[in-house]
């Protein structure tokens, strides 16, 4: 009797496990391009069910992606949507059932989850049922441009996520694809040039301060290229970095050239780039009242730096350049 009654808490146990271990370990083995064509499908279906644009979808999960990777209280995404509700924004606040999944019980207590996929269910873990209780919400503002934005000022309250948010679904739509993790070195290889890992330097000009970035020494006009896919954030003069650029790229990182000698022609505010693009050339610009150039020799200084939803904070390149150096090396 005891062998039979452990044999049925064993059964049960299992029974409980396996679809969460099963989940985990069909999405860790999926290659990164099947999790970008899967997440693709769900992206088109709740584009069919609701009308809101695939990429508004695609730009909001992964934004939070990346907030996922950067925020320590947010947990890893259990399936391939990683738009996060809290137990208490899903059920609702005054539910006493945190992991509630009937639908009738959690509206009733003011909960936002929704039934996706038509199971009878609203789990806060299944893929569909998160687009679509997130679909909804966009509903409740419209379908336009301007709509979206007021929506995800809604959800983040803060100005710099609905840019970057923005961005991401901009880059979604002109490329039409998820497929975009190609990066380039800065610089053609044809041209000569060094560097070495000056991330943290001690620097005096303007004040005490650390160098947040690698220089790339090369000659004047030595074309500048984008390391990312991504949009420009920001194109224009500081006295620190003199004539610079700054690109978001769809992991939430901000990509900073600097010390440019120029700009390419066509590149503004808004231009949605890719690996490889030329958005300026090599000078010795900044340090002063704009135009001032010369007071060093000339180079790149390329900066990274991630947002977290909250900040933003500088961290090293150097291992990134090396990396996208040997993969361009490669190629050639």
């Amino acid at each position: 009797m005891l062998f039979l009654r452990l044999t049925l808490l064993f059964a049960i146990i299992v029974a409980v496990l396996t679809p969460m271990t099963t989940l985990a370990a069909e999405q860790e083995e999926l290659t990164t391009e099947q999790k970008y064509e899967k997440r693709l499908e769900l992206y088109q279906k709740m584009e069919s069910v609701t009308t809101i644009p695939w990429a508004y979808f695609a730009a909001v999960d992964t934004y939070e992606r990346g907030l996922r990777r950067s925020q320590k209280d947010l947990p890893k995404e259990e399936g391939l949507v990683a738009i996060y509700y809290s137990e208490d924004e899903w059920a609702g606040q005054l539910n006493p059932d945190k992991k509630d999944t009937n639908p009738i019980s959690i509206e009733f207590f003011g909960g936002v989850g929704l039934d996706g996929d038509g199971d009878g269910l609203a789990d806060r873990t299944n893929d569909e049922d998160i687009l679509y209780t997130f679909a909804h919400y966009l509903e409740s503002f419209g379908f336009t441009e301007e709509d979206f934005r007021i929506a995800l000022w809604e959800k983040y309250q803060r100005v710099q996520s609905v840019n970057i948010t923005y961005g991401h679904a901009k880059v979604y739509q002109k490329f039409n694809t998820l497929d975009l993790d190609d990066h380039a070195f800065p610089m053609p290889l044809r041209h000569n040039f060094s560097y070495n890992n000056t991330w943290g330097d001690r620097r005096g000009w303007g004040g005490r301060r650390i160098h947040e970035g690698t220089d790339i020494f090369a000659n004047y006009n030595v074309p500048i290229q984008a390391t990312a896919y991504g949009v420009v954030e920001i194109k224009g003069w500081n006295s620190y970095g003199g004539w610079r650029i700054g690109i978001r790229d769809l992991d939430n990182i901000y990509h900073y050239y600097a010390h440019l000698s120029g700009f390419e022609k066509g590149i503004e505010e808004g231009s949605i780039v890719s690996p490889g693009d030329v958005i300026g050339y090599c000078g010795s610009s900044g340090y002063g009242k704009p135009g001032t150039q010369g007071k060093f020799p000339p180079h790149l200084h390329y900066g990274m730096y991630r947002d977290n939803g909250y900040t933003e904070w500088s961290f090293d390149p150097y291992p990134s350049l090396k990396n996208w150096e040997r993969e361009a090396r490669k190629k050639k």
